[in-house]
């Protein structure tokens, strides 16, 4: 196709790329990778300054045009998007706002000045400073607290602080292991035009914050010139008694003026950030005794954890955002046009501090159940022989052995079918501890 326009997606796996051509007008997309994906996924090793270097020279050698430069992944490939772009003159938001939103010291102060009823109290310390407890508690931050760091990888080095001995030993953790991420986000950092408060505050440091919980939940979105789109909003929703996720569901079941308000605030916030023409998602707590909204955080990205649950239901994947959006257009994502009311994806769990697996479901079960429930994927997250104290970003008191997506046409059958699932999923252990 002489005509078609050519996106070069950062860390390309097979799995995405057969996603990203089922989109509406892929026929007239070429996809290309750029950065491989081991570079971008299950690593904590990120030379963001050669990466970059290996991605300019990999574009400035096609001889094509460069109509869009995209990624649908957290950090390191979100915070060069912005760079990247630039460069090549493709459409997306600034360093400088996204900045404001994944520096989490930043964001909050942004946060701020227009919503300052629907975040925590917080302040910004550095680890290394033996008297940080002190300055913590000169902010008005009493205990119990949580503290992680100013820019962080999922739930990485993020400490719920209830006694001073919790703190000495989170800070022990924080100071070995911090600059995994602070020293390629200062290299970030650098490219940008900060502000002299937020420049003092650089990757080693972190933050601390109240405690907020609730009813926890996602509401998916874009800004395409200057408009701010909330497209749909995914609950997380955690197994009774522990903090592990259980299921992303969508659509979420908060009640509908719940959903407006987050709606409201999330146009406020990222107007007031200056993002643009790019993707995002805020998560957002509901606290329901209080009847009061707390803002987490914001991702600059879509979440790829819901990728299935708006094809399901609203019969494409929100990665047709990215892509609109990097091609410089109004993202083309229908409303429910999918095969199921709603649909959810499981985590399957077992609550060990660690065993030895000695059992997984074989490829013919899992095609088996995939067939006996239509709509279906199961991905099994740990092989025969592997210890699970070995699988990368998980809790501390569970692990999560398998992904299943699932549709149905209501919660409770959406449950109800996972329930008679799950009891066939054939896991087995030895040397369980817990």
């Amino acid at each position: 196709m002489a005509d078609a326009k050519n996106i070069f997606v950062v860390g390309l796996n097979d799995f995405n790329r057969q996603r990203l051509e089922t989109l509406r007008g892929a026929e007239h997309w070429r996809f290309h990778g750029i950065i491989a994906p081991e570079a971008v996924y299950d690593t904590e090793e990120f030379d963001i300054a050669a990466m970059l270097a290996e991605a300019t020279d990999e574009l400035e050698a096609f001889e094509g045009s460069i109509d869009a430069v995209v990624g649908y992944m957290d950090f390191p490939v979100s915070t060069m998007l912005p760079i990247l772009c630039e460069r090549f003159g493709t459409q997306s938001t600034s360093l400088a706002s996204l900045l404001k939103c994944e520096h989490k010291y930043w964001s909050r102060r942004v946060q701020k000045e227009v919503i300052p009823d629907f975040i925590p109290g917080f302040t910004a310390f550095d680890p290394f400073d033996d008297e940080a407890l002190t300055h913590i508690g000169e902010a008005g931050l009493y205990f119990p607290f949580f503290i992680k760091p100013i820019k962080s990888s999922g739930s990485r080095l993020g400490f719920r602080i209830d006694t001073p001995e919790d703190f000495y030993q989170a800070i022990e953790q924080l100071r070995d292991a911090i600059g995994l991420i602070a020293d390629p986000f200062n290299t970030v950092l650098e490219q940008a035009q900060l502000p002299d408060e937020i420049a003092a505050v650089d990757g080693h440091f972190c933050m601390a914050e109240e405690i907020i919980g609730g009813w926890q939940c996602t509401v998916e979105g874009y800004v395409y010139a200057g408009e701010v789109v909330s497209y749909g909003i995914v609950d997380s929703l955690r197994y009774p008694q522990v903090l592990s996720f259980f299921h992303y569901r969508y659509p979420s079941g908060l009640p509908e003026p719940i959903q407006a308000k987050m709606r409201e605030l999330t146009d406020t916030v990222m107007t007031h950030i200056g993002y643009d023409n790019a993707a995002f998602n805020i998560e957002y707590f509901w606290d329901e005794v209080q009847d009061r909204i707390w803002l987490l955080e914001i991702n600059t990205r879509i979440s790829q954890s819901h990728c299935d649950l708006f094809e399901k239901v609203d019969g494409i994947s929100n990665q047709q955002v990215t892509i609109d959006l990097g091609l410089g257009q109004r993202p083309d994502m229908p409303h429910r046009q999918g095969d199921f009311a709603m649909a959810a994806k499981f985590f399957y769990r077992v609550f060990f501090t660690d065993a030895l697996v000695t059992r997984v479901p074989t490829p013919a079960e899992v095609d088996a159940l995939e067939a006996d429930f239509p709509g279906t994927m199961i991905d099994i997250q740990v092989a025969d022989g592997q210890w699970l104290s070995s699988l990368p970003e998980q809790d501390s008191y569970s692990f999560a052995l398998a992904h299943v997506w699932m549709g149905a046409n209501s919660a409770e059958d959406l449950l109800a079918d996972y329930d008679r699932l799950a009891a066939r999923l054939a896991f087995e252990f030895d040397q369980i501890q817990g």
